[in-house]
């Protein structure tokens, strides 16, 4: 992100702290959310497209669930309880599950992605790397701004933002998304779309501010109703002798039924500075998923391994830190607590 007051420094937190990213001594890629929007970035997906040794690609038949891998290291499979090598972060909330991680660019400041292991300020589950989704902080004007956009396959995107300073120290903002498209392919077995995007979504804040007290509350809520994503075969039916499809975008798989992802949370973020040198900060956060997964896994009409799966995840999350800054010294010490849940059937 470019400092508003140099036009020139990219500021980052990769070190739990804002500083220039010439002073941090990790692989760190740092685009600003007017670059994705400038180069029509839909989802944090479009990442892989930019940022070196970095994949993260949609899961299995699903449009929301993210796999993840940095320099090769991930975990590929998403099954219940699943924790991933590479961590994501929503304004330094950790993202426990993969379910309903693919995150919609909007309203977005930055994104990060530290290369590398980074056990030693973000914990067990980052042992490739991170990425870290910063949302702009609410201004000192009023402001409303609404964009729309269009594009083959009849995409349709409308993001509108609005934030109100009530005081000099307190103001309330939000965004509200709805981002759609036709399908890129067709189910030729169902005769539904495929690769097709319907997500409703949207982000609120309040905040407050007077210089030595920063508090946010925030909350944020997404549903996805795209149909099934159809996998593409490589090789013709063992049994069946089906062809491989010329369109990798189309499928045949036999499965039906609703396809939806659902996830909602809030967070409290408050930072106090004792003074020149030492901050306290803390993140308390709770979120909540809930997906029905239609997916097949031999992508052929007979009905041999059609998985219909529910995923239901659910954590709270506290984060507490100390840190001390000065021309010679900077640390930081904190304590992390997680209590997280995560329910699966068939």
């Amino acid at each position: 992100m470019a400092d508003e007051g140099s036009g020139d420094v990219i500021v980052v937190s990769a070190r739990r702290r804002d500083e220039s990213l010439l002073d941090v001594p990790i692989a760190v890629t740092a685009i600003s959310g007017e670059q994705l929007q400038l180069q029509g970035a839909q989802d944090i997906t479009y990442l892989s497209q930019s940022v070196p040794n970095l994949t993260l690609e949609v899961s299995r038949g699903t449009n929301a669930t993210l796999t993840a891998f940095i320099r090769g290291v991930g975990q590929q499979d998403p099954v219940a309880g699943f924790e991933a090598g590479v961590g994501v972060y929503v304004d330094d909330v950790y993202l426990n599950r993969p379910q309903a991680a693919v995150l919609d660019i909007y309203d977005v400041e930055r994104i990060e992605v530290l290369r590398g292991p980074q056990g030693t300020l973000y914990g067990r589950n980052s042992v490739g790397g991170a990425v870290k989704y910063v949302t702009r902080r609410l201004g000192d004007e009023p402001m409303f701004k609404l964009r729309a956009s269009g594009g083959t396959y009849g995409q349709f995107d409308v993001v509108g933002t609005a934030e109100i300073p009530l005081t000099d120290e307190f103001a309330v903002g939000g965004s509200v998304a709805y981002l759609s498209r036709n399908g890129f392919g067709e189910n030729l077995t169902t005769g539904e779309e495929n690769y097709d995007k319907d997500i409703l979504a949207f982000r609120a804040s309040a905040e407050y501010d007077n210089d030595i007290l920063f508090v946010r509350l925030a909350g944020d809520y997404l549903k996805d109703k795209s149909s099934p994503r159809g996998g593409h075969r490589l090789i013709p039916g063992l049994f069946s002798g089906a062809p491989v499809l010329d369109d990798v975008f189309d499928s045949r798989g036999g499965i039906t039924g609703e396809n939806e992802a659902e996830a909602y949370g809030a967070a409290l973020h408050v930072e106090l500075a004792l003074n020149d040198n030492w901050t306290i900060k803390n993140i308390a956060a709770w979120r909540k998923d809930d997906n029905l997964q239609q997916i097949d896994f031999d992508a052929l009409p007979a009905a041999d391994v059609d998985v219909p799966v529910i995923y239901e995840n659910e954590q709270f999350t506290e984060e507490l830190q100390l840190l001390y800054e000065s021309d010679a010294v900077a640390g930081v010490l904190g304590f992390y607590y997680i209590d997280a849940n995560a329910f699966d059937t068939f």
